[in-house]
């Protein structure tokens, strides 16, 4: 400034001192209002002095100047600052801030008009989006952040991206932007490209954007195809992200292409051979294999063999017993089981597996083990109207019918003398390994009591025993504990009797002789109108007379009397005809 005055006196010595001074206030360089460029001429605690040109410096606050990290003010250093005001005690009121701000919302509206990009760093979370510094706070909306929904927004946090102004309103410091729009330019650019090159059966490398329940969508290079659950693998998938996670990348195969909606099928497992081509060479029937258990459910369990390859394990395949568990009482989701191939239908994809196979048939042995006539001890394991059944082992119960369970009791219901629990013993009578029944009597531990009944009361045999019931066609009579007989109303009196019934009463002790004895029918006739005539014919015998020979004697008696109850009505029939007939001549 002293140079410019000296100059000028110089070339014009006639100039007054108040001409001069008039120069110098008229010698300013800035305006109010301009954004010039200034240089540090100095640095002072936490302020740095700039020289504008102008005919006083100012001082700047450091805390204005973004500089970068590791850098330093120097001393020469040149920097655009605003000029707001002159200080009424002199000097100029400086802002480098407002300097960046208006030289930033120049660039913003050029770079909006030629849809250009600004580079900005995102600072925090607001509501609705970011915070970004553009040179000015900038509002990045969520939508607009990426193509798809981001799920950590923190992570974007101090990251720095090329961002398209959307629109700006500078009175209001207002400026909206998108990363997306950028995104979506790149990707429109990568869809045209990957149009023209993508084939059905290309193999191609993707990354997963996003996991669904049904599947996997994957980025190809700008554009998105779609791999279904049930391509994913050739075996069983439960959900996609139990396999794999966004972002990760793959190998795939194009399944499909709709070129006119731009839809992409993918598939992974296409990529190994479908493992049922070559299932029945690898697993031959009749061979054990490994296999690890996948579901259960109630009628059996599925075994994954291999990738892609499961068989059914049916419940009537697991154990030898004829009432098996549930399946999950025998095996649990995840056990490793080793099972024995039964069946292969690789056209509908099925095997069937057996784990009783592996094991000895308890049927196989039960034979040796347990043979006829043998005795068993068991606990009773189920009580039925027909029988009980006895648990002899594992997967094995034998039945002693209700026939089978006393010689002489009359049973209605096995629950009278037996519970379920009971320890009990019983002979093995009969075992069919193919039907897989056991028979088993408790009667047969002892003597048959008609056995010895039948040498006991031969034909002839005069007995004397208590009335125990009485019906129309004849009178039953104990003989002893368990040993009933017959005597048929044809045979109790000479004389013609329709019923015994009133006759004859239940406890009445009668005496009569043995007509008939069949211990295979387990059944006795008696007679009291054969033990009269016998009676008859001694007392003839005892005067001297001579008895005439009787087809009623004893002897008679036991070659014609009937054998079983139905012969019994037969002939009571047949005696009424005859007396019929005898009457009439």
């Amino acid at each position: 400034m002293t140079e410019a005055l000296t100059q000028t006196t110089s070339n014009d010595e006639e100039l007054s001192f108040a001409e001069l001074f008039a120069m110098e206030e008229n010698s300013s360089v800035v305006n109010v209002g301009d954004v010039t460029t200034g240089t540090i001429i100095g640095v002072v605690d936490g302020y740095v002095l700039v020289d504008v040109g102008d005919k006083a410096e100012s001082y700047v606050a450091k805390s204005e100047f973004q500089l970068e990290e590791g850098k330093d003010f120097q001393i020469g250093d040149t920097f655009e600052v605003f000029i707001e005001r002159r200080k009424e005690e002199g000097g100029l009121l400086l802002s480098r801030e407002k300097a960046i701000a208006i030289k930033v919302w120049e660039d913003i509206a050029k770079i909006q008009e030629e849809n250009g990009t600004i580079e900005g760093k995102i600072e925090s979370r607001v509501k609705g989006g970011m915070s970004v510094n553009v040179g000015v706070p900038a509002f990045l909306p969520y939508s607009q952040i990426d193509l798809r929904p981001v799920k950590d927004l923190d992570a974007l946090i101090g990251d720095t991206f090329d961002f398209k102004v959307l629109k700006f309103n500078r009175k209001r410091n207002n400026v909206v932007i998108s990363r997306r729009a950028i995104l979506e330019e790149d990707r429109n650019k990568l869809r045209e490209k990957m149009r023209s090159i993508l084939q059905e059966g290309q193999i191609i490398k993707g990354a997963i954007t996003n996991i669904t329940d049904y599947g996997l969508f994957i980025d190809m290079g700008g554009m998105d195809g779609l791999c279904h659950i049930t391509d994913l693998s050739w075996g069983r998938v439960s959900h996609p992200a139990k396999l794999y996670k966004v972002g990760e990348e793959l190998e795939v195969k194009v399944l499909k292409y709709d070129r006119e909606n731009d839809r992409v099928s993918l598939g992974v497992k296409q990529l190994k051979e479908d493992p049922w081509s070559t299932v029945a060479t690898r697993y031959p029937v009749g061979e054990t294999a490994t296999g690890k258990v996948v579901s259960i459910t109630d009628y059996g369990v599925f075994i994954e063999l291999e990738e892609g390859v499961e068989g059914l394990i049916h419940v009537s395949e697991m154990t030898w017993s004829k009432k098996p568990r549930h399946p999950s009482k025998i095996v649990a989701v995840g056990d490793e089981v080793e099972v024995m191939v039964l069946n292969i239908e690789p056209e509908t994809k099925r095997i069937s597996l057996g784990m009783k196979q592996l094991q000895p048939n308890p049927w196989d042995l039960v034979t040796e083990s347990y043979p006829v006539g043998s005795i068993i001890e068991g606990k009773v394991k189920n009580i039925t109207d027909f029988g009980v059944f006895i648990g002899i082992e594992d997967g094995i119960d034998g039945l002693i019918h209700v026939s089978d369970l006393s010689w002489t009791e009359r049973i209605k219901h096995p629950s009278e003398k037996y519970v379920k629990g009971q320890t009990i013993q019983a002979a093995v009578l009969k075992i069919d390994k193919e039907n897989e029944r056991f028979s088993l009597g408790i009667k047969q531990l002892e003597p048959d009591p008609w056995q010895a009944a039948y040498n006991k009361y031969p034909s002839g045999t005069v007995i004397e025993g208590t009335i125990t019931n009485v019906t129309d066609f004849g009178v039953f009579v104990q003989l002893e504990e368990g040993i009933e007989g017959l005597i048929h109303v044809s045979e109790l009196s000479k004389e013609k009797i329709k019923t015994p019934i009133g006759a004859y009463q239940v406890g009445d002790i009668l005496k009569a002789i043995v007509i008939n004895v069949s211990a295979k029918d387990r059944k006795i006739g008696l007679s009291i109108k054969t033990l009269e005539g016998d009676g008859e014919d001694s007392a003839a015998e005892g005067k001297g007379q001579a008895a005439p020979r009787k087809e009623t004697s004893a002897a008679a008696s036991v070659s014609a009397a009937p054998a079983t109850l139905g012969d019994l009505m037969k002939a009571a029939q047949s005696g009424q005809s005859d007396e019929g007939k005898a009457e009439e001549d």
